[in-house]
């Protein structure tokens, strides 16, 4: 028994030592991080940004590989068949936890499968109306569709998106009905609201930013608990008259589950630093993103409650599984 426990005792000392030496080197090589989306997006520059200054800070090259799919199942097998060394990171977000109870089954848990490194970002979403039309104010906007139920339409993107969802919740918070209609993309959603095939939409500040500085349309309400720090003169759709009314979306780095918790530290402490930066603040913020860093333990929670919270939003809306 005495030499069963020294042996213990030994490997485990030398699996410390190994994860002790293997945080002190990483990263050696290129670490590659794996996003859900296709390029172009808010999400992808979010990415990018982050992946220079990561690379900057801990002398190594971080790229971004856009991995698109349904649920981010693509994406999640592409990082979970990787070796979970922190050398292949995924970006998880708000519709991470959206496809949890969206899909009749995802080939992976998010929560056993992934352990949580940070965030990267926080970011409303815009209620904004055709700058012509008689709705300049959230309460406009609620006064019509309780007067006329069912007759306002509300553009978002497809069925399941988080700005679909926030349509979904505004319905049941306010306790009113309005028509929702989803497009494929946010410019067709904008073209709509412009020919007046919509009057309200619901997107994020940077699908919207060129018609709100062209005063085609106009910001009635941002999802968040406080005010959006892009839009820091419109008032929030709870301060417009849906109390308790929040919608806040976010991004995060996640490795694969196993991945050695020095080296999750150490990318934490890591994007502590860069994500403090006014530089990279900046930005973000151009983008209506609040970059922000957590603790692995804060963002882990966020993805468990967020998975709670859409799923409540999910049944009472008889979306269908997907």
């Amino acid at each position: 028994m005495k030499r069963i426990c020294l042996m213990t005792g030994l490997a485990l000392i030398g699996a410390l030592a190994f994860g002790n030496a293997q945080a002190q080197t990483y990263p050696d090589r290129t670490v590659r991080i794996v996003l859900p989306f296709a390029a172009g997006g808010v999400a992808d520059i979010t990415a990018r940004i982050v992946a220079d200054a990561l690379g900057q800070k801990l002398n190594q090259r971080f790229i971004v590989e856009n991995t698109p799919g349904a649920g981010g199942i693509a994406a999640a097998r592409a990082v979970l068949s990787a070796p979970a060394d922190g050398y292949t990171l995924a970006m998880l977000t708000n519709g991470t936890a959206i496809s949890v109870p969206l899909f009749k089954s995802l080939p992976f848990d998010p929560l056993k499968d992934f352990v949580p490194i940070s965030s990267l970002g926080y970011f409303d979403f815009v209620v904004g109306t055709n700058a012509t039309s008689s709705y300049k104010t959230m309460g406009d906007v609620l006064k019509a569709a309780r007067e006329q139920p069912g007759k306002l339409n509300v553009g978002t993107i497809n069925i399941g998106s988080s700005q679909n969802l926030s349509a979904e919740l505004l319905k049941s918070a306010a306790n009113i009905n309005f028509t929702i209609v989803p497009y494929r993309a946010s410019p067709e959603v904008l073209v709509g609201l412009l020919r007046d095939d919509v009057q309200v939409m619901i997107d994020n500040y940077a699908a919207m930013k060129s018609a709100l500085l062209d005063k085609k349309i106009t910001a009635v309400g941002t999802t968040g608990s406080s005010r959006s720090a892009a839009l820091p003169g419109v008032p929030t759709v709870s301060e417009g008259g849906v109390k308790d009314y929040e919608v806040i979306s976010w991004n995060a780095l996640f490795a694969p589950a196993g991945t050695p918790p020095d080296v999750i530290a150490k990318l934490n402490t890591a994007l502590q630093g860069v994500l403090a930066d006014p530089g990279i603040k900046q930005r973000a913020l151009d983008l209506g993103i609040e970059a922000k860093a957590s603790t692995p333990a804060d963002i882990g929670n966020r993805l468990k409650a967020d998975i709670e919270k859409w799923g409540k939003v999910i049944e009472r809306a008889n979306i269908p599984k997907q």
